[in-house]
């Protein structure tokens, strides 16, 4: 009995191994989908930065309000390729394509992009990358937004106000929850249904049942 216990787990180690281990495809839509979160950063380098200081002359902090779509690459990312380090591989791509054409930041974007990538890394691991739904995926935005909170409160903010570090936190948390988790959620969601996903368990969920 104890030796076919044995072999019974013998069997179900490398399925989940396999599960979790990274393929060749997997690598390349990572460097695509880094590739192209970060031309969306790119863009909403300007228009974001524009809406930031906007409603943070309104109400210091409110800019956070602006700040999720920076957080996208990392919860689509997990929610497509499924594997442990996708979130943070693909923001941090994104993060280098955005600092590579350039952007007023410089090298910190990269300290951004790990925070905010490894922020929704860790929601991704706390349910063992197992659960890619639209509340894990809200959670994982909210992680990122965190993550920047924390980064940007060491390189700087913890000079301002409590009044302010609190409406900033507060309303990038928001942003990510919406423009980061729940807009990954669906972009993931429209590229299954396109077919664009169908080597992947996002795109096979996708399918109609038989």
């Amino acid at each position: 009995m104890a030796q076919s216990h044995a072999h019974s787990d013998d069997l179900t180690r490398p399925a989940a191994h396999g599960r979790l281990q990274w393929r060749v495809v997997d690598i390349v839509v990572a460097a695509v989908l880094g590739v192209a979160c970060g031309l969306i950063f790119v863009a909403w380098n300007s228009v974001g930065y524009a809406g930031f200081t906007a409603m943070d002359a309104l109400t210091p902090g409110l800019g956070g309000l602006f700040a999720g779509v920076w957080f996208l690459a990392g919860p689509l990312g997990a929610l497509i390729i499924r594997k442990p380090g996708a979130a943070l591989m693909v923001e941090l791509l994104a993060g280098f394509v955005s600092m590579g054409v350039g952007n007023q930041w410089g090298w910190t974007t990269m300290y951004s992009a790990f925070a905010q990538g490894l922020g929704a890394e860790l929601v991704f691991l706390i349910f063992a990358y197992r659960k890619f739904t639209l509340l894990v995926a809200a959670l994982a935005g909210i992680g990122a937004g965190l993550g920047a909170v924390i980064n940007e409160f060491i390189l700087g903010n913890w000079a301002k106000s409590v009044g302010f570090n609190v409406i900033y936190a507060g309303a990038t948390m928001i942003s990510g929850l919406i423009l980061a988790g729940i807009l990954a959620w669906v972009l993931m969601r429209a590229l299954a249904a396109a077919g664009a996903l169908d080597r992947f368990a996002a795109g096979r969920e996708a399918r109609p049942k038989a």
